[in-house]
């Protein structure tokens, strides 16, 4: 059984085991059916000289077939003969794969190196998924399309959302692309040297380079597995990728009070965008003992440089004047970990469990 299942894994295996130019071609071919290398090339965005290994690698895999005329034609296969001898069997494989899975346990402060593109993907979609209130992501054209179902999702269920697209060459027109469906500010960034990072609630977060999704071997993505250290990323995200961007939408007044942030920056940026009162609960440490606190209380007001190096909050509580700073603060009082800032009194966090 074990060399069945080994044999019917490689066999799959091989059918999609494809990369990115090997996936633009092969779509390109199944929908117009027939095209030659110029024409993929014009179509597409493989370069001239990889069009033909990569459609020499579609044909031996059987997923097109190469007619050597002049110009060399590239014909579709139809998908059900392409992978036919491989639909059954993969059923057959993730039933049996099923019975072997053992779920591994989670260290909720593992960190991780990861080179599998399936991998990285699969973890942005976790990432996604698990942000309860506050979503910070970096992805490329290509990644927004592939998750924008999961961001909707997500901003239909409260989570705040900054997106960064990257390179902002290829990033969708604002008027042609509804942003606001997906995300509460948009901003685009010029360069493929910007990463792709995804970050929850300012904790559970990936970093990896655009290169680690082309099939590039020799680069990866870093996961902070539910840590702490996930501030990192958020941290590089907001004050160096994200202010050196430019805002392609931005509508952060359609999410209600009380909010909850796990950013000081994002919740410094929102008592000064809207008028009136402020009043904050703020879960974190004590900065010179450590102790965990819950300090709550009027907000007096605010400090934030353009930079955005420098945020926080002076609250007006029970026990008199506190400042509050973000994740590592040490200038301020309390290190905020988690803020819900409400409008007509001190929030209830109840409504929050």
């Amino acid at each position: 059984m074990a060399d069945e299942l080994r044999t019917t894994l490689e066999r799959v295996g091989e059918r999609f085991n494809l990369g990115e130019y090997e996936i633009e071609a092969y779509l390109a071919v199944l929908e117009h059916g027939e095209l030659t290398a110029s024409e993929i090339a014009d179509g597409t965005e493989i370069p001239q000289p990889r069009v033909y290994d990569t459609v020499r690698s579609l044909s031996d895999r059987g997923l097109v077939e190469l007619r050597e005329s002049r110009p060399m034609k590239v014909v579709a296969v139809d998908p059900d003969d392409a992978f036919g001898n491989v639909k059954q069997s993969l059923d057959d494989l993730v039933s049996e794969l099923e019975a072997r899975y053992t779920a591994p346990a989670r260290d909720t402060e593992a960190v991780s190196l990861v080179k599998s593109r399936s991998t990285i993907l699969r973890y942005i979609e976790e990432i996604i998924d698990d942000a309860e209130y506050e979503l910070v992501l970096s992805l490329t054209p290509d990644l927004l399309r592939r998750f924008r179902d999961d961001l909707a999702a997500a901003i239909d269920d409260g989570v705040s959302i900054d997106l960064l697209v990257t390179p902002a060459s290829r990033a969708p027109d604002p008027e042609e692309f509804d942003y606001l469906e997906i995300a509460t500010v948009a901003r685009a960034r010029r360069g493929i040297t910007t990463p792709v990072l995804a970050v929850a609630d300012g904790n559970y977060s990936i970093y990896a380079t655009q290169d680690a999704l082309r099939d590039d071997r020799d680069r990866y993505g870093v996961i902070f597995n539910r840590s702490a250290l996930g501030f990192l990323v958020s941290g590089f995200f907001g004050t160096v990728l994200w202010t050196t961007a430019e805002t392609l939408v931005a509508d952060g007044k359609r999410r209600p009070f009380p909010r909850r942030y796990a950013s000081i920056r994002r919740a410094v940026k929102d008592v000064r965008e809207f008028d009136g009162p402020f009043y904050a609960s703020v879960t974190g440490r004590d900065v010179e003992t450590g102790d965990p606190v819950l300090v709550e209380g009027e907000v007096e007001t605010t400090t934030f440089e353009e930079t955005e190096e420098v945020a926080s909050l002076r609250l007006e509580t029970e026990e008199g004047i506190l400042e509050v700073g973000g994740l590592v603060a040490s200038l301020e009082d309390v290190e905020a970990q988690e803020i819900i800032l409400g409008r007509d009194g001190i929030p209830d966090r109840d409504q929050f469990e």
